[in-house]
Parts: C-alpha cells; structure tokens; sequence
C-alpha cells in the first residue's frame, strides 16, 4: 500500500492531475492486476449477504416506494430489481437505487470502522446494475465490487467525516463511481472525473442518522449510488467535473471537512498490487448498528444469567467514543428512550437494543423493533436504567489499527438493588472474524434462506444462490438473473408524482 498526504492548494498552485486524490483513486480503479481468489470469494458472500436482507425488507415501505419510482423507468436492456421478475429491466441508475434502498433498509449487512464508519455492501448495487445493463460477465463484475469496496475502505482508514457532521455516504458516491469504472475498464481519465462529481453530489449532513431518524437513513446510500452510475454515464461522454475537488481552495477539505491546514493519509493498492480491502471488512449477524453486534452478544448472555431482571438498579456500558455519543446516552436524543420511536431510531439506541436482547436472550430482524415489544412496560423500566459512558481504553482499541487489537464491544456493570454487582465485557461480535462463531459461506446462506423464508420461494432461493456461488464463472446472461423473484409484489397505492 502506498500512503498518500492529502492537502488543501491554492487555485494559484495549480496542483497536477495526476497528483490529486480523485485521480490515483481512478488509478487504482483502471488497474488490471486479477482479483485474487480469497477475495472472489467474499465479493460471493457478500452478494449473498446483500440479497438476504434486500429479501427481508422487500415488502417494506421504504424498498416498496422507492421500486415504484424505478418502476417508473424501464429500459432495455437495462437492469434487475429484487423482487420483480428477471425480464422485466429497468434503467440502471434506478435500478441501483431501488436495490441500494431494499439492501440499507434494515441495517443488516456488512460494515467497516475505522476513523469513519461505512457499509461497504451499498457499492454493489450500483455496480451490478451497471453490469446487468452493459452485458457483463461475473469475473468483471467481481473487479468491480473489489475495487468499489477497496476505494471505500481505503478512505474510511484515513478520512474522517463524522467530525464535521457529514454523512458517510459521502466516500460511497467516489467508491461506486470507482467500482463501475473499473468494471467497464474505462481510462483513468473518465473515472478520475466521475470521482469528483460523485463526490460533489452526494455530500450531505449526518441530520440522517440524528434525533428522530427517518427512512432516508436507508435512501441516502441508494442515493449515492444513483448519483454514482450518472456521474460515469456523464463522465463517458466527455463531461468534466469540479477540480480538484479534495485539494481545491473551494473544495473538500478546506470547507467541509477540517479547513485549508489539515493533512490526511489515504492508503491506496500501488500499481500491480491486488485489492484486498474487503476481507477487512464483516458483516452482521443482527439487524442493527454495527457497535451493537457484540453487545446484542453479552446482552444475550447476561440475560440467561440473570433470575429476575426486575432486580437490577443500574446498567453501565462503557464502550467506546462512537458508541457513546452515536447510539448511546452521549448523543443526547430523547428519542433514543422513547418507546414510540421509529424503528430507524430504535435500531441506534444501545439502551434500547441491550434491554431487549437481554429479556428475549436474542434479537429478530422484525419482532425485536415491533412497537407492542418496544412498548412493553418491563422493557421500557429496563431500558430507562441501561446508560453509557466513554472509556478511553475502548476508543483506543476502536481506532486501533492493529486487527488483533480493535475491538467494537465494552464492558458492562450491573449494579443490582441488594448492592450487588455483576461485570462483564466483549471485544468483538460473536460472527466477527475474529470472533467466538466467525461467518464463513455457510452462515451467508443460511441467513439468506432465513430472511427469504415465506417471502421468496425455495425453488427461486436455491436458483438464485447457484447463480451466487459461481459468480466468477458467469456470463453476461447469469449476470442478468441475478437476483430473485417475490410473487405477488403489489404497489402500495400511495402516489407521487409519477
């Protein structure tokens, strides 16, 4: 890997192309070097960990919504939504947009952590779309979900966002417009100028993830990759983009992130160098913030532990600066305590998701969040004695760069009414590599099968995971069906414009 300093530059020092960050990005992205075959392997597993929780939440509204919007723009040839059947084609941006929303909708798939958070799945809408569209095959599209989630992981390890409140689906418009680059093998030139206009459209504020947390927290990422197909189609015909868009005296870093004086480091592949970075990357075996998975974990444990859970006085989780202040007390949300809050908010509140995990002594994509089980008057007394608190230690490890080390759990004490105590802590998610029941291809199927359970067919689950398991070997008509068919999909009889 080679470290890249990233700075802001005066109009006046006329920065070279080939110097700025949106164009090494583009290098690395026209690239040829193969993918190598552990990393084939997990692209399968997460295309397969992206279709299983765009199966759970197929029916839902915002995926409902947001397909009849596609549904809006067919087109030949054109690209697949989940649900619908595989001959019926839609243009690929809105495509990548129904497919993004139904894949985010319910925080169920893959993430990395690092100085900013991201869901690195949310490239491979986008990308296959593009793919589906266009008539390629599975190799090609392989090195390009490789290359989205390379760009994306690359910059969440060496730029921040979230300390300026800018939503992380800002590194998400850059990495898709990279991942489709690579997958059409387009010149360094035309990628370097879909980079920047990805980025230019798709910066927002973290609003999304804060206070009362609506639907568009699952719309934002699907967005991004919209905005990711057009900046390509835009930059394929010749159009230029905002330049440079990190380093200019307008741009980026000098007005959004942290001003004309900051340095970041970016690492990205040299040439010739495999792009490795999704094996750095897990996914979750529970639908809900990331920083949640291993607590969901000692929640679980804790409560069969424990006799009566009417007897604890107090719950402490220290826990890292993420946790704290994004899903815990430290954010300061009344609505994170609210039992009538959205799901979206319930899916971010710690106290929320501890107290139920440790009174069902497990977690459920659906009943977990339903309103009677956030409302029950047990839960609500539990969730209201549940608090967190930041320890420096866990900060360190969150941020650690060291695999062996970082961690994304805490430790918690409980304080019973009688005085006494109980302490316990987890580094890591149980389905975390490094952890106690590490995903492998197996636990990808079976959590396809058991969200797609009653809602996709056994016969249409089983086509779809053979085309999945041999992606790599795919030409373009297996590329084309991939996806899976709903039977009896219906709008919802809400209107829009169209």
């Amino acid at each position: 890997m080679i470290n890249h300093e990233v700075r802001t530059y005066k109009s006046s020092e006329n920065l070279a192309r080939e110097d700025q960050l949106a164009w090494k990005i583009a290098e690395v992205a026209s690239d040829p070097t193969p993918v190598d075959s552990d990393v084939t392997e997990m692209v399968i597993n997460r295309v397969i960990d992206n279709a299983a929780v765009a199966a759970a939440s197929v029916r839902r509204s915002a995926p409902t919504h947001a397909r009849e919007q596609a549904q809006t723009h067919p087109f030949n040839p054109g690209a697949n939504i989940f649900g619908l059947p595989v001959s019926d084609r839609f243009s690929p941006e809105w495509a990548a947009w129904a497919n993004g929303v139904a894949v985010r909708e319910l925080d169920f798939h893959d993430t990395f952590l690092a100085a900013e958070y991201s869901h690195p799945g949310d490239n491979i809408p986008a990308v296959l779309a593009v793919a589906q569209h266009k008539g390629i095959g599975g190799k090609d599209l392989i090195n390009g979900i490789a290359t989205g989630y390379e760009i994306q992981v690359d910059l969440v390890k060496g730029m921040c966002l979230h300390e300026h409140k800018i939503d992380h689906v800002a590194h998400l418009g850059p990495s898709a417009a990279a991942g489709i680059g690579s997958l059409l093998h387009l010149p360094t030139e035309i990628t370097f100028q879909a980079v920047q206009q990805a980025l230019h459209v798709t910066t927002a504020t973290r609003q999304s993830r804060k206070g009362e947390i609506s639907s568009w927290k699952a719309h934002a990422p699907a967005f991004a990759g919209k905005m990711a197909v057009e900046a390509v189609d835009r930059a394929m015909r010749g159009e230029g983009a905002p330049n440079p868009i990190y380093e200019g005296e307008d741009g980026f870093i000098a007005w959004i992130l942290s001003g004309p004086e900051a340095r970041y480091t970016i690492p990205l592949p040299g040439k010739g160098e495999a792009k490795r970075a999704i094996l750095d990357t897990y996914t979750k075996e529970h639908s809900a913030e990331y920083q949640a998975q291993a607590l969901i974990d000692l929640a679980r444990k804790l409560g069969g532990q424990i006799e009566d859970l009417s007897k604890i006085k107090r719950i402490v989780i220290h826990t890292s600066h993420h946790t704290h202040y994004v899903i815990g007390t430290g954010a300061n949300d009344p609505q994170k305590m609210d039992p009538k809050a959205s799901r979206e908010t319930l899916d971010h509140s710690i106290m929320y998701i501890f107290a139920v995990a440790m009174q069902d002594q497990g977690w459920h994509h659906e009943h977990s969040y339903a309103p009677e089980r956030a409302g029950r008057p047990d839960t609500v007394e539990l969730w209201h004695k549940i608090e967190t608190t930041e320890d420096p230690e866990w900060t360190r490890r969150y941020h650690s760069i060291d695999p062996n080390e970082k961690a994304f759990g805490g430790r918690v004490e409980i304080e019973f009414e009688d005085g006494s105590t109980l302490v316990d802590e987890i580094a890591v998610a149980d389905a975390h590599p490094f952890g106690a029941r590490p995903f492998a291809r197996a636990n990808y199927i079976e959590k396809f099968k058991t969200l797609a359970e009653g809602i996709v067919s056994d016969s249409e689950q089983a086509r779809f995971i053979d085309l999945a398991e041999n992606l790599e070997s795919l030409d373009a008509k297996g590329v084309g069906e991939l996806s899976f068919v709903v039977d009896g999909l219906e709008h919802s009889g809400s209107k829009g414009i169209f």
